[in-house]
């Protein structure tokens, strides 16, 4: 019989597939505990009309994403903070750190944890990856000066 599964199933497969099980598995498991559907015909379109509408919407976040990204690309951040010897910071720069200045200075919502960087303790630039999408990442540049 084939079925269309509503969540993960081990040793089946995963939501949204079209699987075949045994009559008995699917009407005395599956079924009962609503991890399957049977897989009519109504049923196979509405599952083809959510798939279509889940593409349609990763494909218009790439796109945002690849807006923000050209955006943000080439831009410049720069840090003001209080140094010690050698130019040695007390304290370090973060993620944090780099998306706050640029919601100030850009007005670009960055999410901290999309900011790929080394703990920054020194005086000087640094080249700072910022990744919005899984495949979709720019370089921006991180200038940290003396207060």
């Amino acid at each position: 019989m084939k079925v269309i599964l509503l969540s993960d199933v081990k040793a089946l497969g995963k939501k949204g597939d079209v699987v075949n099980a045994s009559d008995g598995y699917a009407r005395n498991f599956l079924f009962p505990k609503k991890l399957a559907i049977e897989a009519t015909e109504g049923s196979m379109h509405i599952l083809n009309n959510k798939k279509e509408a889940e593409r349609r919407q990763k494909l218009a976040e790439i796109e945002a994403a690849q807006k923000v990204a050209n955006e943000i690309k080439g831009k410049e951040v720069t840090l003001k903070v209080k140094s010690g010897e050698n130019g040695r910071l007390f304290g370090s720069i973060t993620g944090k750190d780099i998306s706050e200045e640029l919601k100030k200075s850009y007005k670009l919502d960055i999410d901290k944890k999309k900011i790929v960087v080394d703990v920054i303790r020194q005086l000087g630039t640094y080249e700072v990856e910022v990744k919005i999408y899984p495949e979709i990442s720019t370089k921006i540049k991180v200038v940290v000066q003396e207060q």
